[in-house]
């Protein structure tokens, strides 16, 4: 598996600041606090690249970011979803110690805490409950790679763009800064970076943002919903049906 922390790591018995794990009733919980550590990890830092076998899994707090990129026969990464606090990355969907399929990135540094993913499987196995909760998880992670693949398929570059800005926003709770560059962008969308930078000088003409080196500032956030498509507040809804409050609310600040 691909390096994906500094030495910097401790226990964490406390409730980190990821909303799935703060999801977890008192009693799950405590069938996993004792088996989590914490990580600082910095940006560009791989949790797994493409037939790694998925020993562990990775929550983000905070405003930390992870993002599944699936490699292309052109030699570029495309993005297909952003991972925040609302989940976690490696072994959700399966069971892990299987090889992973895409690359995970980790796209905004900071706090992250790790579970092997055999004191997960061995604490689905003692609690339904906890079970249930990751199982619902798993549902909408699906869904949101539903919504990404319809997304790319049907709307515009300038939809898309907004989109993705507004997503990680959220999720990063950093009122209205957005640490991505334009070469980050460009990847999320799948495009060339003289590309995205088109869409963001027209975005920056039009008084919706500025940038400054290596972040983006969203200046008139309604502006920047009104441009975008729907597919943020088709995810957020589902998430809402099936594990109220684990996604991030805008309002919500990253401790």
């Amino acid at each position: 598996m691909a390096t994906t922390a500094n030495a910097n790591t401790k226990e964490c018995s406390e409730r980190p600041d990821n909303n799935l794990l703060r999801r977890l009733s008192a009693g799950d919980f405590a069938l996993l606090a004792p088996h989590l550590g914490r990580d600082e990890v910095e940006a560009s830092n791989l949790l797994y690249n493409p037939g790694d076998d998925v020993e562990i899994v990775h929550f983000p707090c905070g405003p930390s970011l992870a993002s599944y990129l699936v490699a292309n026969e052109d030699g570029r990464d495309i993005e297909t979803i952003l991972v925040g606090r609302e989940g976690a990355v490696g072994g959700i969907v399966s069971q892990g110690h299987l090889p992973a399929y895409t690359r995970i990135m980790v796209k905004f540094g900071g706090p992250f805490v790790r579970l092997h993913v055999g004191r997960l499987d061995a604490a689905k196995a003692s609690s339904p409950s906890l079970r249930n909760v990751f199982a619902r998880y798993a549902d909408c992670m699906l869904a949101q790679m539903f919504q990404s693949t319809a997304c790319n398929a049907i709307h515009s570059i300038e939809q898309r763009t907004a989109k993705w800005i507004i997503s990680a926003m959220e999720r990063t709770g950093g009122e209205g800064v957005v640490p991505l560059t334009h070469e980050q962008l460009a990847t999320l969308l799948g495009v060339g970076r003289s590309y995205a930078s088109r869409v963001i000088q027209a975005f920056r003409a039009q008084g919706v943002l500025e940038t400054r080196r290596g972040s983006i500032l969203v200046r008139d956030r309604e502006a920047l919903r009104g441009r975008a498509c729907l597919c943020n507040e088709s995810v957020k809804n589902h998430f809402e049906e099936v594990l109220r409050g684990v996604y991030p609310a805008e309002a919500e600040q990253s401790g």
